[in-house]
């Protein structure tokens, strides 16, 4: 009886395997025909061909099946080293599940029976054990950091000069200083005892974000306190030593459709030379010397007494100034600040970010400078008409639908300017309507005269921009070497595209050079491409490397050849692929590149720390009345967008597998050192495990070291680290700015999709880590938290 089951145990194991085996192969038969019939490769229709012949034979026990599947298995690696190269996560894609598939073939070839004899049992198991010994092997690799540029045999660095250079402990702007460049002097926290860094305390805000929301703030530390802001506009300010709740101010904002707050402004009347600008109206109130500056998601700035949190009522309409003024019919969410206000001197500058793709017309992109002791109007910039330094004429309002700075700016005390990182005029994927305005100044840098708001110069990054590439980071100003022992005044801007541009600051004009290059063109009747597009080729293109059929991955051959087939489908011409009415593919795509969370300069080393995402989009243009008739309502940002006003809808996507995985080979994130002397790549790194966000958008609770896409930016301190979260998973991490290597991670109780900052007490004397933990817009798990880390009292 027991050898009758066993011998039924065996053949239902054969023939399971069999018929899995047969899936397959019909799977990967009748999808690689297709890709065959896009030009695609021939390997999936001949290795499902053979699988299909395989899980045949294992089902009947015939021995040629297994035979068969070897074969298979030793032709897919030869196949994979001559398509893949010897590349660890390409190999992995094309190797690692046929060969776990081997395992059981191989284990249950005992069972089929050769004439009157076996196959061999120890040359079976000894198979088996071979192939598990190298998936074990695999497996190792898997979780190994694996550099993309290792730093070696490097110059010795040769730092620039800081622009405004400020030792102070205080983090007193977005940036920590108007420069931008997030590198804070502090060193007591050093590479020899990060290792040692606890969390200190943890603040609740008690607003968990839901749905579209998100908690992304960057305090700042400043005036003895910590200051920062909910998704919902609410202001808090926390003692620095113990995150304790010193007070709180509601102006209780709604009405958003994407609610966020990156951080507020700070403005000390003791500290500012009001100078430097013209006489304004109003004078210094007694109360709110020290004040908070927020704006909200429902168009309104606000002033609140940096001590107390009680509002300034020396400010607008008792500490509410609004900011519909001019601005003319505004729907709930087309327009709203989240970017910190720029406290310049005795100014209060202002931009917006707009509902993206909604339709033609949207608010005005004007960026305004308000009185910070008043919050009367200095000065306005309005892109379509800079006639209006003020408010417009009595019945009109500032320009509508112009690009906007929905960013924030940096700007140079001693040269008078700001500099704004622009938007696009809606909508972003298609463009004929745009006027000269739009065009001159859409995914631009400009330069404005702080005091009177006069543009001084401009640099556009994208010409008729299509894509929604607007410039989303904060620009980062520090001196760099030119060479023969001086400095340049540089600005050095971020973009979507992956590309970094480095101009002079006084005139806008490169310093590193730049070409236009002749770029795909052909696009739709009623709408029209540029020619060309401005390459940033003296400083290095992070993220770029065009795609093709060969960089397309999966964790399976199954999800890999979709993405094949997806490519195949799809309108891919390398960058700037016009949007059209059939499926394009853009990478990198309007998420980065490189995004708002902005860049850090190691200002004593002269290294460029840089964070970017490595994910393409889709875009797909509909016909209007095909459009409307599918979709009703506003879209969630990045499925799709009306275009109201437009011949056009659009459908978008992100470019990845069945699985949710992006389609090319990782990493998905990284982070860089450029040394800003030489411009050339110090060291890359993958940044991000999928421990807490894989397939599916499920954590897989395996750190393995893939790269994920980096939200957020990086700090950098004077002793030599670089701190960073925004990777998906639930870490804050430090990693040595000389070699980019991890000393140390903290666990975090959700994701961060922020930039942290750090600061030291003045009443403890202890140096602070803090990051606002809100969870990611990937995961399910999202949180109110504002975490800071510290060493121990005894500084190990």
């Amino acid at each position: 009886m027991s050898q009758s089951l066993s011998q039924r145990l065996k053949t239902l194991s054969c023939i399971s395997l069999g018929l899995l085996i047969l899936a397959i192969g019909i799977f990967m038969a009748l999808g690689g025909v297709y890709l065959i019939s896009l030009g695609g490769s021939w390997y999936f229709a001949l290795a499902g061909l053979g699988l299909i012949g395989s899980g045949v034979s294992i089902a009947r026990k015939h021995p040629a099946g297994a035979a068969l599947y070897l074969a298979i298995l030793g032709a897919t690696v030869v196949w994979s080293v001559w398509d893949a190269g010897l590349n660890f996560w390409p190999l992995f894609s094309r190797l690692f599940a046929p060969a776990v598939l081997a395992v059981p073939v191989l284990l249950t070839c005992p069972a089929i029976k050769i004439g009157t004899g076996q196959i061999s049992k120890r040359a079976a198991y000894g198979s088996a054990a071979f192939i598990l010994l190298a998936l074990g092997m695999t497996g190792y690799e898997a979780f190994q950091p694996r550099p993309l540029v290792v730093a070696e045999n490097l110059p010795h660095p040769r730092p620039g000069i800081p622009v405004g250079a400020d030792a102070q402990a205080d983090w007193s702007q977005w940036g920590r200083t108007p420069s931008g460049t997030r590198f804070a002097p502090l060193e007591q926290i050093t590479p020899r005892n990060v290792a040692h860094l606890r969390v200190a305390w943890t603040y609740r805000t008690g607003e968990i974000p839901t749905g579209p929301e998100g908690f992304v703030v960057t305090p700042l530390a400043v005036n003895g306190m910590l200051y920062g802001c909910t998704q919902s506009n609410v202001i808090f300010a926390l003692d620095p030593d113990t995150g304790q709740e010193r007070w709180r101010f509601d102006p209780h904002a709604h009405g958003n459709l994407r609610p966020r707050c990156r951080g507020v402004g700070y403005h000390d009347a003791f500290l500012n030379d009001r100078s430097a600008l013209p006489a304004l109206p109003g004078s210094p109130a007694t109360l709110c010397t020290r004040r908070i500056i927020s704006t909200t998601v429902d168009d309104r700035m606000i002033a609140v007494d940096a001590n107390s949190g009680q509002p300034c009522t020396d400010f607008g309409d008792h500490g509410v100034v609004s900011l519909r003024t001019g601005m003319g019919p505004i729907k709930p969410g087309f327009y709203f600040p989240t970017a910190a206000p720029t406290i310049v001197h005795d100014l209060v500058i202002v931009g917006g970010l707009v509902w993206d793709n909604a339709e033609v017309g949207e608010p005005s992109g004007v960026v305004r400078a308000f009185n910070v002791q008043t919050g009367a109007l200095v000065w306005a910039w309005d892109l379509g008409d800079p006639a209006y330094s003020g408010l417009p004429p009595q019945g009109q309002t500032y320009t509508r639908g112009t690009p906007n700075v929905w960013s924030t700016p940096a700007y140079d005390e001693a040269l008078g300017l700001v500099y704004l990182p622009t938007g696009n005029a809606t909508p972003d994927f298609w463009g004929a309507h745009r006027s000269a305005a739009d065009e001159r100044y859409s995914s631009s840098i400009v330069a404005l005269d702080i005091a009177t708001g006069q543009e001084r110069w401009r640099f556009q990054t994208v010409h008729h921009d299509l894509w929604d590439y607007d410039v989303p980071s904060q620009p980062a100003l520090y001196n760099v070497p030119d060479g023969r022992g001086g400095t340049i005044p540089a600005l050095i801007q971020t973009t979507k595209r992956g590309q970094i541009f480095m101009l002079d600051r006084r005139t806008g004009k490169p310093v590193a050079d730049v070409q236009e290059r002749s770029v795909p063109h052909d696009t739709m009747a009623d709408d029209h491409a540029a020619p060309t597009q401005p390459y940033s080729v003296g400083m290095p293109a992070i993220g770029t490397r065009p795609l093709d059929e060969h960089r397309m991955w999966g964790i399976t051959p199954l999800d890999q050849m979709m993405c094949r087939i997806n490519f195949r489908r799809a309108h891919y011409e390398g960058d700037f692929t016009p949007p059209g009415d059939r499926t394009a593919i853009h990478f990198p795509g309007w998420f980065g590149g490189m995004n708002w969370g902005s860049v850090s300069i190691a200002e004593n080393l002269g290294y460029l720390i840089v964070n970017d995402i490595r994910m393409g989009v889709t875009t797909r243009l509909i016909p209007r009345a095909l459009y409307d008739a599918a979709h009703h309502g506003p879209d969630a940002e990045g499925t799709g967008a009306a275009q109201a006003g437009t011949p056009w809808g659009v459908v978008q996507g992100a470019f990845v597998s069945p699985l949710g995985i992006p389609c090319q080979a990782p990493p998905y994130g990284t982070l860089t050192a450029i040394d800003l002397a030489t411009r050339k790549i110090a060291w890359q790194i993958p940044m991000g495990t999928v421990q807490d966000l894989g397939p599916f958008d499920l954590p897989t609770h395996l750190p393995i070291p893939i790269g994920m896409p980096t939200r957020g930016g990086p700090v950098t301190t004077g002793s030599g680290l670089i701190f960073m979260a925004g990777t998906q998973d639930f870490y804050l991490r430090a990693m040595d700015v000389r070699t980019g290597r991890e000393l140390w991670k903290g666990r975090l109780p959700v994701g961060a999709e922020t930039t942290p900052m750090t600061y030291v007490s003045a009443h403890s004397g202890r140096q602070f880590v803090v990051i606002a933990a809100g969870g990611t817009e990937a995961s399910r798990k999202m949180g109110d938290y504002v975490v800071a880390f510290a060493l121990p009292d005894n500084g190990r």
